[in-house]
């Protein structure tokens, strides 16, 4: 091997979308306003379920944290998009693009068991509703939480300390909006095989275990709710899970494409566009998803905007 392919890189390019210049100003528009409003609703939700005392509960304490993630590791993505954009190709550090990869990892992976935790709440509600209270304790419910974060965190020393063992020489571009593993892969210069069968396995692994826990757990559910005498009351209880299940059928969707397909069935492009949706607008939905037919946050949010508006009365007399 030569010494000009032994030069070590110490920075990357990420390309981003900057294959379509004349749609730069609108996609930075567009992705800028997507994380305006990412942040008012996730920030707003956050707020609003520690300063309503009718929202704290378990259920809401985990959305809470769902909310708090999701702001985290679309703020960990955003920023440098949109720096991208406006640039046009976005120099970064060897140490930003591991930090960025290890933080988004993290929660990422944290809201994988998050869902799982919000999952077995339902059932717990569902199944043992007298026992609810004491089943899901301040004590359990920190318990619960503690544990996706550990397994969250577990998993991105794994695949940050993996990946970036990697060398990477010369070609330093990467096409794509951020550091995410399937470029990053295709930099590195030495033998990824063994690398790529500890990410794969470990990622693909968390996310089929995650999401067979999740579909054993709406089965109970649902025979739990198939033994109720009032059609009124099943349809009342399924309610209180749509939103869970329509945030999952969202993420688990777009990771299984993302990452459980075979390489021989990747496009690059489609790659991008399947990235944007999990990274940008998922984050962005889920607030709308837990509130529009919530009736809870509705009333919690009317109770905090009537105190603002007399408040404001009362100041102006």
């Amino acid at each position: 091997m030569t010494k000009k392919n032994l030069t070590t890189v110490t920075e990357f390019i990420l390309v981003g979308f900057t294959g379509q210049p004349k749609l730069a100003v609108l996609l930075f528009m567009m992705f800028l306003s997507f994380y305006l409003v990412t942040l008012l609703g996730n920030v707003g939700l956050v707020i609003l379920i520690q300063v309503n005392v009718q929202l704290h509960t378990p259920m809401y304490f985990f959305l809470s944290h769902l909310a708090l993630l999701d702001t985290c590791y679309t703020s960990v993505i955003i920023p440098q998009l949109l720096a991208t954009l406006a640039i046009g190709n976005s120099t970064i550090s060897y140490s930003q693009c591991s930090a960025q990869f290890f933080f988004f990892t993290v929660c990422a992976g944290t809201e994988c068991f998050l869902l799982v935790v919000m999952a077995y709440d339902r059932y717990v509600a569902i199944s043992n509703p007298l026992l609810y209270t004491m089943a899901m304790n301040p004590r359990i419910c920190c318990n619960l939480v503690a544990g996706a974060y550990a397994c969250g965190l577990s998993g991105a020393i794994l695949r940050t300390t993996c990946t970036f063992t990697l060398s990477f020489c010369n070609d330093n571009q990467i096409n794509f909006f951020f550091c995410d593993l399937p470029p990053l892969l295709k930099l590195a210069c030495s033998d990824t095989t063994n690398i790529e069968i500890i990410i794969i396995f470990f990622g693909n692994l968390v996310i089929l275990v995650n999401a067979l826990i999740i579909l054993f757990s709406y089965l109970l559910i649902i025979k739990a709710i198939l033994k109720m005498k009032s059609s009124g009351s099943r349809t009342k209880t399924l309610s209180t899970c749509v939103s869970h299940l329509t945030a999952v059928a969202l993420f688990f969707g777009t990771l299984i494409f993302m990452y459980l397909r075979s390489g021989s069935h990747k496009s690059l492009e489609e790659e991008k566009i399947v990235s944007v949706f999990y990274t940008v607008v998922i984050p962005m939905l889920n607030p709308l998803i837990y509130s529009l037919r919530n009736n809870d946050v509705k009333s919690a949010f009317r109770k905090v905007t009537g105190k603002f508006q007399v408040s404001q009365r009362c100041k102006s007399i």
